[in-house]
């Protein structure tokens, strides 16, 4: 009732896709200044916020694009600019100043969506469901979607230790670090999309 190739597969292009190693700057930079336990507790709200998306796409994904008359690359696009912004912010420095910044939780938006559940992700995920046409099939697509995002959790979990050696000086650092790497991964979205609609056309 398994199917290994299935699962090592889907595992792997969610690994690539969603990047455990590369979260853990972006995440660290997005939850400094606040509490240990607020930090921890925003790592479990961030995977169940993209295990819930991804779910509900892998479950009702084409469905809901269908009825919303949204293409995929318009998904991409706007993925894309939504990091952008929130990347300029942590380029700028700017996101410990607006009060609204800190009342916002960034476990839903930019962590949970579209950063680890973004339109790349829930694009394999609805094709791989699509793909699964045995139970055995069916159970390895999910079981790779649990897995992935259990090491996801625990690789931000435990990503808070870095902040006790880095200390305030290298949090600004790793901030600026991240918001470059958010902007990159954002104009690629961006690129992508174009792409996919000019291809289409």
């Amino acid at each position: 009732m398994f199917d290994l190739a299935v699962f090592g597969s889907l595992f792997l292009t969610l690994f690539v896709i969603m990047d455990p190693p590369g979260i853990t700057p972006i995440f660290l930079a997005l939850t400094a200044g606040r509490p240990a336990k607020v930090q921890k507790r925003m790592a479990f709200q961030a995977v169940c916020v993209a295990g819930g998306v991804i779910a509900v796409f892998g479950l009702l994904g084409h469905q809901i694009l269908n009825y919303l008359h949204v293409s995929v690359p318009a998904l991409m696009i706007a993925g894309g600019l939504l990091l952008l912004l929130i990347a300029l912010d942590l380029l700028t420095g700017k996101t410990d100043e607006p009060k609204q910044t800190k009342d916002v939780n960034v476990a839903l938006v930019p962590l949970g969506m579209p950063l680890l559940a973004g339109p790349g992700a829930i694009v394999s995920v609805i094709l791989a469901v699509q793909k699964a046409d045995g139970v055995a099939s069916q159970v390895s697509v999910w079981a790779a979607i649990v897995a992935i995002h259990v090491v996801l959790w625990v690789v931000m979990r435990y990503s808070l230790l870095i902040i006790r050696v880095i200390k305030d000086g290298g949090v600004v650092l790793v901030t600026r670090l991240a918001g470059m790497m958010l902007s990159a991964i954002a104009v690629q979205q961006i690129i992508n999309g174009v792409t996919q609609v000019i291809q289409s056309s």
